[in-house]
């Protein structure tokens, strides 16, 4: 007799088939079904590529990325992280001898909004400053075009996050004499057979 079921049903413990194949996508009395398909990721991906490469040639030789200062995460449970942080505040430009205007010049972001908590984290900023216009190049495109032709474009995170790796400690491990593991299983072993060897006393009392 031919089956009840519209389904077949599937084979090991494997999920029901109940799939929704129904669904009306174009204009209907319901009006259109507000579906996001992601059929253009091919080609979004491609058109991102090919802005990312026109930016960075409308910047030559300035690098791509901005400097970022290092900041720490958010909230007593991850403030022990340091991350790159949006931009440089006003004190940390004025520590290193810059203005904001110059500084977003030469490829430094800066953040007017944020205030400095401690003075630790501020001068790592600062360092991070001095540090980048020590090794950085400023060019004067109309008497050096030359020059600017020639230089190539540093690409990459400026001044990324190092996280220092643990150090490895090989050390002798010291054997005590006497097992905290045996004598647990030997007292409760003797716990466990008390009320045995009380019974065979009392017993042999008696007798």
């Amino acid at each position: 007799p031919p089956s009840l079921f519209k389904y077949k049903m599937v084979k090991h413990n494997n999920m029901v088939p109940n799939a929704h194949f129904h669904k009306k996508w174009q204009q209907s009395s319901r009006g259109p079904l507000k579906v996001r398909v992601a059929l253009d990721q091919a080609s979004k991906k491609k058109s991102r590529r090919v802005k990312r490469a026109a930016k960075a040639a409308a910047l030559a030789p300035a690098p791509l990325n901005k400097l970022r200062p290092a900041v720490h995460a958010q909230t007593q449970r991850y403030n022990a992280k340091v991350r790159l942080g949006r931009g440089f505040s006003i004190a940390e430009l004025k520590a290193a001898g810059l203005t904001a205007t110059y500084a977003r010049t030469i490829g430094i972001a800066v953040d007017p909004r944020r205030q400095n908590k401690s003075e630790e984290a501020k001068q790592v900023n600062v360092d991070r400053l001095k540090a980048f216009l020590a090794s950085i190049v400023v060019f004067d495109k109309k008497k050096s075009a030359a020059a600017v032709a020639e230089a190539t474009q540093f690409k990459g995170a400026l001044q990324p996050i190092t996280k220092a790796a643990p150090a490895v400690e090989l050390a002798d491990v010291e054997v005590p004499d006497v097992s905290a593991f045996i004598q647990m299983r030997k007292a409760r072993v003797e716990t466990k057979i008390a009320g045995q060897r009380y019974a065979l006393a009392e017993r042999k009392k008696k007798e």
